[in-house]
Formats: structure tokens, sequence, C-alpha cells
């Protein structure tokens, strides 16, 4: 170790050259695009992929030894420190303008902060610049902080007020304050790996970047960025730009994107907490991945000012338990959005799922939208066939290559738009779906532009009668459509009663409704069946459909014959 003052080296930084496709906005429609060859294999990823097979062909994260046998003892007394040589130092003490430089090219450093306040007026507060790994152990029950500078060169080498040029591990179990003030908090040129520690970050720009892969095993991370929250941006090398949280708490709060992976975000354990609010007109999605996101297990809770998941290819939830709350989409993909298992509400949002093709096959998701609820679609051209969108739908629209299926699991949506929207094909065959559609008679509960079948689970759609769409003839299980006389209430008790006079379904509107679609096992094609209002309905309740009812007091409204067309008007042209 020896002491000196020195001017760090430059490097050019690399210029990030992979644009993220366009989310869509409830304002304008976008332009119907060929895509790209690079777009359309980004948009190609497989949505059922588990966590354990992206992070097995992504570059393996280093393992991130936290062992501190053997330290120096190094006490900071207002000098910069240079350390040149690989090994463990013990840091404690105070720099009011300094800095602890590693310059160990090819060797690896360890650093146990144990009570150090570094503050830099010309550059990082850590700056290894030439390093193979760089440990950052907080020994236990520390406090330690870390401010830079307020400004840096264009081409500065370290810009982050911790900053490492290779591997970067931060564990123990002390606490880790640090301050960017003039670019990024931690960043790494490599990857970079929370193990453990209480660690709050401040940044000007970006909280936490790793290049090649960020991340997070345990401790507890709180990040306040201008920039992004969490960023991997390497987007060069197909295996890394990843980020992966495992365990612990991460709570961000970012005036970009909160957690941005240029290729996937994979979370399998922990609480993920995101808040991502733009201060201008850029956009601010919550999560964002450029090729998949897989959230497994944890929590994770978003609120975005743009979409609260976004992926530039595919989506997989499936097993945890995830809150979002957005200013545009609730969850978007460009390519596969595919809900396996977990329990997924979207609170609010522009449009609740969107994605070329959609398959919700198990969980329970609630979905509440101010636009379409979930939305089958894309931004790149599909066919031109004119569709039927089931014996009430169609119109002459367009039918393009997207895909909307529940195999399994509860779907309910709340949607002011169409409720449960195909701009190609849509398909029934398990689970239960309910949707509470619009009152306004421009859009449906319904509407598939292509064939929509049903053979099995359980379909209830409440909704305008203006556009109302029910399932195809060719259906392999019984459905009734009932276009209502008048308009009914929200809040009114709705029951479908059989021949027999028996209920076989019990439904309390949400909103005032004029058209109601029913789709059970207990339907069949060509029975006639009744529909009453009052009465009361009991048991267990799923979007506002009851598991029993009683006709006391109940009125007759309709008579419908079950695989028999809606009323009402259709057409149109191409709908989002």
């Amino acid at each position: 170790m020896r002491i000196r003052t020195k001017v760090m080296g430059a490097v050019v930084s690399t210029v990030l050259g992979a644009a993220a496709l366009a989310g869509c906005s409830a304002s304008s429609e976008p332009e119907e695009t060929t895509a790209s060859a690079e777009q359309g294999s980004a948009a190609a990823a497989d949505g059922s992929q588990k966590a354990a097979a992206v992070l097995a062909a992504d570059e393996e994260a280093h393992d991130g030894d936290l062992d501190v046998d053997g330290a120096e003892d190094v006490v900071l007394d207002g000098k910069s420190v240079t350390l040149t040589e690989g090994g463990t130092y013990r840091l404690s003490g105070r720099l009011s303008d300094g800095q602890v430089l590693v310059d160990a090219p090819d060797q690896k450093v360890t650093l146990i902060l144990d009570g150090v306040d570094i503050s830099s007026s010309s550059g990082a507060a850590i700056a290894a610049t030439e390093v193979e790994e760089l440990v950052v152990v907080l020994a236990d029950g520390s406090e330690n902080t870390l401010s830079d500078t307020d400004s840096y060169e264009e081409d500065e080498d370290a810009d982050a007020a911790l900053f490492s040029a290779g591997n970067l591990t931060v564990g123990g179990a002390g606490s880790l304050t640090v301050h960017g003030n003039g670019n990024d908090g931690i960043a790494s040129k490599d990857g970079l790996v929370i193990a453990s520690g209480t660690v709050t970050v401040e940044a000007a720009d970006d909280g936490v970047r790793g290049k090649d892969y960020l991340v997070v095993k345990g401790g507890s991370v709180r990040v306040t960025a201008k920039g992004d929250g969490l960023k991997a941006d390497n987007t060069e090398d197909a295996d890394a730009g990843y980020i992966a949280v495992s365990a612990g708490t991460v709570r961000v709060s970012a005036g970009g994107d909160g957690v941005d992976a240029a290729t996937d975000l994979v979370v399998t354990g922990g609480t993920l907490d995101v808040t991502a609010k733009a201060t201008d007109d850029s956009s601010a999605h919550g999560l964002k991945s450029g090729v998949i996101t897989v959230l497994e297990k944890g929590t994770v809770t978003v609120d975005a000012s743009a979409d609260g998941l976004h992926s530039d290819a595919a989506v997989h939830l499936d097993g945890a338990e995830v809150t979002v709350t957005a200013g545009d989409d609730g969850v978007h993909a460009e390519g596969d959005l595919v809900i396996g298992e977990g329990a997924v509400e979207i609170t609010r949002s522009n449009e609740g799922l969107e994605g070329k093709d959609i398959t919700v096959a198990g969980g329970s998701t609630k979905v509440t939208s101010g636009d379409d609820g979930v939305n089958a679609w894309g931004s790149t051209t599909g066919s031109t066939e004119q569709g039927g969108g089931g014996p009430g739908g169609g119109g002459g629209e367009s039918v393009g290559d997207y895909t909307l299926k529940v195999t399994g699991g509860t779907l309910v949506i709340s949607a002011d738009g169409d409720g449960f929207d195909s701009n190609g094909t849509a398909e029934i065959t398990g689970g239960t779906l309910v949707v509470n559609g619009p009152e306004t008679g421009g859009n449906g509960a319904l509407d598939v532009n292509g064939s929509f079948t049903v053979s099995g689970g359980v379909l209830l759609a409440a909704g305008s009668a203006g556009m109302a769409v029910a399932p195809d003839e060719e259906s392999g299980q019984g459905w009734l459509s009932a276009t209502l006389d008048s308009t009914v209430a929200a809040g009114t008790t709705l029951h479908v009663v059989d021949s027999d006079g028996e209920v076989v379904a019990s439904y309390v509107t949400s909103k005032a409704i004029q058209n109601v679609v029913y789709s059970s096992s207990a339907v069949k094609s060509g029975s006639e069946y009744r529909i009453y209002t009052g009465g009361t309905a009991s048991g267990g309740e799923t979007g506002g459909m009851y598991a029993a009812g009683d006709l006391d007091g109940a009125d007759e409204i309709a008579t419908v014959t079950a695989g028999d067309a809606p009323e009402g008007g259709f057409g149109g042209g191409p709908r989002r």
C-alpha cells in the first residue's frame, strides 16, 4: 500500500444501441409496421420459460466471497489512499475531500468498511479503476457513508460514488449510505452482486448499475434515483445485461425506469417495491426487460407513470404476488404474456394486460383498466383476413396474428373499454373468467376479431350492448347471450335460470349493464334460459359471480336460447 494523488484515466463509454419498442398509450393509435428482424427475434422469446431456465442461459454471476481473514488496517486521516496490491484492507476514519483508489490490475481486493465517511469533490469516493474483483464488506454494526463529486467529465472512467471496473460485491452486516451527487450511486463495468447488509443509495442518475448483471441475494436495499433505479445495461452479449433478485428487500424510487434490464429480469424471492415516476415527458416503466421478465416467487409492488411491467419480448408471471398501479399498461409484452401461477392485481391502468399472445393458465388475476382490460394486440402487421368474432362480433374487422387464451386459474376484469379483447383469436378451455365490462356502447365486455371458442371453464361477461360479442357456434361448451330490454343498474342481483327453474349462475352487477354472456358446463346449446333480477346471491364470490342464488322476490326480465347470437350493433374498423 502507498499513498499518492492521481487523476483518473479515461475510457470511452459504451453507447447503448438497442432501442426499446415503444409502448402503447390511449392518446394515439400507433401505426402498424412490419417488425425488423431484430425486433421479431426478441418478441419471439418463449414466455413459458421458468426462472431457472432463463438464468441457466445467462452468464453465471460471481460468488461474491465475503471472507475477511488477514485484513490489513488502514486508517483514513484526510489523505487519499491508493491500493496497488490485492488483499484485504480494513478501512476506518474520515476523508472530508479525498478518495480510496484501487489500482490493482487482475487482482482481487476486499475492502472492509468499518465506520468510514469518504467525500470527494473531484471524483468517486471509492474508485477501483484497475481490479479483477472488488469486494466491499460492511463490518458488523458499522455505519459507512460515501459521497462523490457533483459533476464528471464525459469521458471519466470512474463515474459513480462507489465504482469498480471489475466485478463488484457488496455485503456484510453493517450499513452503507451512498450519495451519487454527480452521476450513479454504485456501478460496476462487469457484474455486481449485493449479498447482504443495509444499503441506501441516492443518485443524480442511475442508482445501482451493473453492466453484465446486477444480482440481489439478500439484505435491505433502498434506492432513490433521478434516472433508473436498478440497471444492467450490456446490450452486446446475449447472456449478459440481466437483473436477478432472489432474496432481501429492495425499495426503489426512480425518475426513470425503476428496474431496467437490457435482457432478462428474474425475481425468485424477496420483496421488490418500485415507484417509477417521470418528471418530464420521458417514459418511466416500473420493471423493464429487453428479452423476458419472469416473476416466479416473492412479492412485487409497482407504481409507475408508464407501464408497470414492460418487456420488449416476453413476460411470465409464475408464482409471485404482484400488485401494479400504472399510468399506461399494467403489464405489456411485445410477444408472449403468460400467467401461470401466483396472485396478480392491477389496481389501475390504461390497458391492463397487453401482449401479442396472452395465456392465463393459473393463479388469480384481477385487472382494473380505463381502456381495455386484456388486449391481445401488437405493433406489427398480421393477417388482414376479415373475421367473425363469434355470432355477434366481427363487423368486418381484420384478424391479426394474435391469440388470447384462458386455460386455467381465475381472471377478473373491470374495464371501461373492451374487457376481454383479441385482435386475433380467443379461446377458453378452463378456468374462470369474469368480465365487468364497459357501460358505453362503443366498447364491449367481449371483443374478438377472429374465432372465439369456449370448450371448458366458466365465462361470465356483462357490459354494454352496442358492440356485444359472443362465442362461436362451434364452441364445444354451451353458452348464452342476453341483450336486455332496459339497462340493469349497478348493484343489481341477476340470475341465470334453466328450464327446470334451477339457478345456474348468480351475479351482482358492479356497473350498469345491457348484455350478459354466460358459459359453463351447466349450459346446454338449444335449451331455453331465463334471466331474473332481484332475489339474493350467496356463497363464494369471484368478481361479482356467486356460488349460489335464491329467486325469492326476483323478477324475470328476459328469455334466451343458448347458442343464439346477441342483438345489437357491431362493426367499426380495427380496434385495439
